[in-house]
């Protein structure tokens, strides 16, 4: 299936407006969360087709919002690419593990 709306979740403002802007001006539709919990609520409510997770958040991280939508049999099949200042090989095992 291709891919048209794409969800950003990142705590930072910043990273949200480049990535946005990038998106759309490749001709994504884009929405954006500033957190994790406010992402679970957008996929329940309106489910993108990929999602582009930060790790680093206040409240809960990414690797656990990514868990909660592998896990969940509604939102298991969505794609998340997982987008982090984070490089250690421990943190890209860690991201694979999460599904």
């Amino acid at each position: 299936m291709p891919i048209h709306h794409i969800l950003i979740v990142d705590d930072s403002p910043t990273e949200r407006q480049f990535l946005s802007d990038l998106l759309t001006r490749h001709g994504y539709t884009v929405s954006t969360a500033d957190n994790a919990e406010a992402a679970l609520a957008q996929i329940r409510t309106s489910p993108p087709q990929l999602v582009l997770m930060d790790v680093v958040m206040p409240g809960q991280n990414g690797f656990h919002a990514t868990r909660e939508i592998a896990r969940d049999p509604a939102t298991s099949h969505l794609p998340i690419i997982i987008c982090s200042s984070k490089h250690q090989e421990s943190d890209r095992i860690w991201g694979l593990r999460q599904g």
